[in-house]
């Protein structure tokens, strides 16, 4: 499985921003489902597919967050930025 990968401290409230030049899916997890995820297995996580970008998915709690990108199987030479809005 292919994927890009960004960890970082959020906040409750922060919004993941996320924008690709390819339909994508993105995936915004806890460090176990994360861990759960790269082994194949089942795990829980906001975001999913997106067609329109940019995708904006809202942290639901403070802590380490796991973001991924990937094309679904799919291979591509892809652009991508991921961005933090910070809560006020």
């Amino acid at each position: 499985m292919q994927f890009l990968h960004q960890r970082e401290y959020l906040h409750q409230g922060d919004v993941v921003v996320v924008n690709c030049s390819h339909r994508c899916n993105i995936r915004l997890m806890s460090d176990s489902d994360f861990s759960s995820y790269r082994r194949g297995g089942s795990h829980h996580h906001y975001g999913g597919h997106y067609d329109r970008l940019p995708a904006r998915i809202a942290v639901p709690e403070d802590g380490y967050w796991n973001i991924t990108l990937d094309l679904g199987g799919g291979s591509a030479s892809i652009r991508h930025s991921i961005g933090i809005l910070k809560a006020a």
